[in-house]
């Protein structure tokens, strides 16, 4: 076999040189340009779509909202402050959502419906999205069934439907929160789905209503969402 000459060597790979393409694809990746309030600048990702979930590093994600020519801006879910210029984001390629189902019931989860409650991951492949249509006057049940609050008070005086809305407002410390775990806890045997959503609460504080459900047995039918004043993902 004849052997390959250097000016041959040299001349293939001067071709190869010539037809390379130096043509970045950064329509999956992008970089971060600034991040200030929770809200991260982003260089690329071309073809993201409104509403994505996007990945950040330190297990970080955000949404994708301002889909402007040059850059795209999201919001930053969880501890934002370890984001930094020139850090690479990637698509998901999924629309922000949220994992429901039964396996939810009992748990305590985080915004983006990670559990934080060291319980094991959330068995269920059945997500939600995050931004949905909502149904229509017509499409909805009617209130037709009473909910017991188990205050005689309340009961009494302001009859509550399942399916209605009904605002608890009042100062600080006057009791709010002591009439939804009584009504929650009222719950218990009525085939009742009980949602609490902690928001900008302290976790100590949710610490302490979680073991006041677990010890009224009202945790078999609760869900508890907490965005806590310093929420991070994966608690």
């Amino acid at each position: 076999m004849a052997s390959i000459r250097a000016d041959e060597i040299t001349s293939i790979l001067r071709q190869e040189i010539e037809n390379y393409e130096g043509v970045v694809d950064v329509s999956e990746t992008g970089s971060v340009i600034s991040v200030g309030d929770g809200i991260a600048r982003i260089h690329g990702l071309e073809k993201v779509m409104a509403g994505e979930m996007l990945a950040f590093p330190h297990d970080v994600f955000g949404i994708a909202l301002n889909l402007e020519e040059d850059q795209v801006g999201a919001v930053l879910l969880g501890e934002y402050t370890e984001i930094k210029e020139g850090d690479t984001v990637k698509r998901t390629n999924t629309i922000m959502s949220v994992p429901v189902g039964e396996a939810l019931i009992g748990r305590v989860v985080n915004p983006l419906g990670e559990p934080i409650d060291d319980k094991g991951p959330i068995a269920t492949n059945l997500r939600s999205p995050l931004e949905r249509i909502a149904p229509g006057v017509l499409d909805r049940q009617p209130v037709r069934e009473p909910l017991q609050t188990g205050l005689k008070a309340n009961d009494s005086m302001i009859p509550i439907g399942r399916g209605q809305r009904e605002l608890i407002i009042g100062d600080r410390q006057t009791g709010k929160t002591a009439v939804i775990l009584d009504t929650i806890i009222n719950q218990k045997g009525q085939g009742m789905i009980c949602i609490y959503c902690a928001i900008g609460q302290k976790r100590s504080t949710i610490a302490q209503l979680v073991k006041a459900l677990t010890d009224a047995g009202a945790m078999d039918y609760t869900t508890v969402v907490a965005a806590t004043a310093t929420w991070l993902p994966r608690e």
